[in-house]
Formats: C-alpha cells, sequence, structure tokens
C-alpha cells in the first residue's frame, strides 16, 4: 500500500511555512532600515539577551547551522554590530557581544518584533494563547 504524504496537512511542512511568513513579516520591517538579515537579527537578539557567549551558543539557542551564524557573526562584526574578544577563563574560546551600535539595533527592532508578537495573540483568545504555549511547549520537548 502506498502512503501518500499531504503536504499541506503535514504538521512540520505548516509549523515551517508559518514560522516563516512570521519571520519574513519581521524582517521586512528591519532589513530595510538597518540593513541586517534575517539570521543576522537572531544573533543580535540571542546577544541582546545574553552577553559573553560564544558562537556555538548562539547556534544551539537559534536551531541555526554553524555555518549560517558564522557568516552572520562575521557581517556583524565587520559593520560594528558585534565585538568579539576572548573569554578570560580560556583565551582559545572567543566570545560575542552587542557593540554600543548593536546595542541600538536591539533596542531598536525588540520593540517591532514584541509589538508583532502582541498583534498575533490578540487574534487569539486567552485560553488559545494558554493552549497554544502549552502544545508548543510539549512539541519542543519532543526528542527527535
Amino acid at each position: 500500500m502506498k502512503t501518500t504524504l499531504k503536504l499541506q496537512e503535514f504538521l512540520p511542512y505548516r509549523l515551517s511555512v508559518l514560522s516563516n511568513r512570521i519571520s519574513r513579516a519581521i524582517a521586512d520591517r528591519y532589513e530595510e532600515q538597518f540593513q541586517i538579515s534575517l539570521p543576522e537579527w537572531r544573533v543580535i537578539a540571542v546577544l541582546g539577551e545574553s552577553s559573553e557567549v560564544s558562537a556555538g551558543f548562539v547556534a544551539q539557542k537559534t536551531a541555526m547551522d554553524k555555518v549560517a551564524v558564522s557568516r552572520a557573526v562575521n557581517k556583524l562584526i565587520t559593520s560594528g554590530l558585534l565585538i568579539r574578544k576572548f573569554a578570560n577563563e580560556d583565551k582559545r574560546r572567543s566570545v560575542l557581544s552587542l557593540s554600543k551600535s548593536g546595542s541600538e539595533v536591539y533596542n531598536e527592532v525588540a520593540p517591532l518584533a514584541i509589538d508583532y508578537e502582541n498583534k498575533m495573540m490578540k487574534q487569539l483568545s486567552l485560553n488559545d494563547q494558554s493552549l497554544l504555549e502549552e502544545l508548543l511547549g510539549k512539541l519542543e520537548k519532543i526528542n527527535l
């Protein structure tokens, strides 16, 4: 018996498409103004929360591959938005942090992202919001 995959009903596909649509809508707002790409914004967002972390930590937090993180980091360093230095405890390990300009970009873009999230969540009842949070938590715990 042949099994047919119905892509429009396939959960991983639907989640990916939704994620891409949401990310693209937010990215359109900051790419033109700040000349940063979606991967670059994700690096900035992680460093806005956790300063002086490795590129590996950024890759883990964003679920981006290390090559994409490396490209984004290098571009952000070149543009003056990130600073790379050696860790105090291990001079072989580099750590990343936002520069003053990078912090300014973070402080301007983060409210746009939060506003976008708030607009999306307003489309759901409080019960739906709680259920969505619960379901996402369950899906995130699945060990694939």
